[in-house]
C-alpha cells in the first residue's frame, strides 16, 4: 500500500493512504503531490504539508472568506493573497462585491488546482469582477494604492515562501490599504499544536488593529481537526455582530452555504482556539486577542 506521511509537527504525524498518484513535481517555488485518498478523495500538498481535501475544503474557504464579508457587511472591493487553489474566490464571489483582486505567487498552483480541483474554483477566476495578479502579495502590499474593504490572507503556513506573510511590517502594510471600518482575515494554523503561532500572529496584528479576534473552524484535514483563523478590525463588536444583523445579511449569499451559518459564526469565536491543560489564559497572555466579551 502506497501512503503519505505529512510531518509538520514534531512528535506527531499523519498518514493517508495513496490510492491513486495524480501528479508529482516541482513549481518555480515548492513541491506539489496531488494524490487520490479513499476517505478525503483529491489531495494537494505543497512541499509536504496537506493544503486541501475534496471532502473538507468548504469548511475553510467558507470561514476564511465569510466571516469577515459577513462582519463587514458591504464591503465591495476585496483583496485575495494567496490562495491559488480559487476556493476562498468562490465563496468572496457569492457576496455582491464589486472587484476582487488575487495575488497569487505561484502560478502552477492555480494551473493545477483548474486541473485536478476545478469544483473547488467553480468557474471563479473567469468573473469579471476579478483581477488576478501573478507576483508576491508582500511586494503588492507594501506597493500598492487601491484601498479595500477586506483584505483576506489564504496562505500557507509560516515557513519558506509564505513566511513574509506573517510578518507586523505586512500587517501594517494591509491596515494601510483598509478602509476606514475594513478587516482583515487570516489563517494561522493548529492552535494545540503550535500555540505560540497564534500568539505571534495576535501579538503582531494588535500593534496595527484596534480589535483582534480568534476563531475556530473544525478542519478534519488539518491535524487536530481544529484550524485557527483571526480577524482584526475597528472594534470586537463589528467582528462578531448580533445574530439579528447576521442573519439579515446572510440573504444576500442567497444561503449558498454548506457550513457557514450565522450561528456557526458567533459560536466560532466562543470556542477558545487554546488547548492547555493550564487555567484559561487571560487576554494579554494570549496576544490580546480574547476579550470577556467573546462569551456573551
Amino acid at each position: 500500500m502506497n501512503t503519505f506521511t505529512e510531518k509538520l509537527y514534531g512528535h506527531h504525524s499523519q498518514l493517508f493512504t495513496v490510492d491513486v498518484e495524480l501528479h508529482r513535481g516541482r513549481t518555480p517555488f515548492q513541491e506539489v503531490f496531488i494524490f487520490e485518498n479513499r476517505l478525503f478523495g483529491r489531495v494537494l500538498v505543497l512541499d509536504d504539508i496537506v493544503q486541501m481535501t475534496d471532502r473538507d475544503n468548504h469548511i475553510y474557504h467558507e470561514m476564511i472568506a465569510h466571516v469577515p464579508l459577513m462582519a463587514h457587511g458591504s464591503a465591495t472591493r476585496v483583496l485575495i493573497v494567496g490562495g491559488g487553489d480559487g476556493g476562498t474566490l468562490r465563496e468572496v464571489l457569492k457576496h455582491p462585491v464589486q472587484r476582487v483582486v488575487m495575488v497569487e505567487l505561484d502560478e502552477d498552483v492555480i494551473e493545477l488546482s483548474k486541473r485536478y480541483f476545478p469544483e473547488v474554483s467553480d468557474g471563479a477566476f473567469d468573473d469579471p469582477r476579478v483581477s488576478l495578479i501573478i507576483g508576491n502579495g508582500a511586494e503588492y502590499v507594501r506597493h500598492n494604492k487601491e484601498k479595500f474593504d477586506i483584505v483576506i490572507i489564504d496562505s500557507t503556513d509560516p515557513i519558506g515562501v509564505g513566511e513574509q506573510l506573517f510578518t507586523s511590517e505586512f500587517y501594517e502594510g494591509c491596515r494601510r490599504i483598509l478602509q476606514l471600518g475594513g478587516i482583515i482575515g487570516l489563517q494561522s494554523g493548529a492552535p494545540f499544536y503550535n500555540p505560540g503561532q497564534l500568539t505571534a500572529i495576535c501579538s503582531r496584528l494588535n500593534r496595527s488593529f484596534a480589535s483582534v479576534r480568534p476563531f475556530l473552524a473544525p478542519v478534519p484535514t488539518y491535524a487536530g481537526g481544529m484550524l485557527a483563523l483571526v480577524v482584526a478590525g475597528d472594534t470586537h463588536k463589528s467582528l462578531r455582530p448580533p445574530i439579528k444583523i447576521l442573519r439579515e445579511r446572510f440573504g444576500r449569499v442567497q444561503r449558498r452555504t454548506t457550513y457557514y451559518t450565522p450561528e456557526v459564526h458567533r459560536a466560532a469565536f466562543t470556542l477558545a482556539p487554546a488547548f492547555s491543560t493550564e487555567p484559561a489564559p487571560s487576554a494579554k497572555n494570549v496576544g490580546q486577542c480574547l476579550s470577556t466579551s467573546d462569551l456573551r
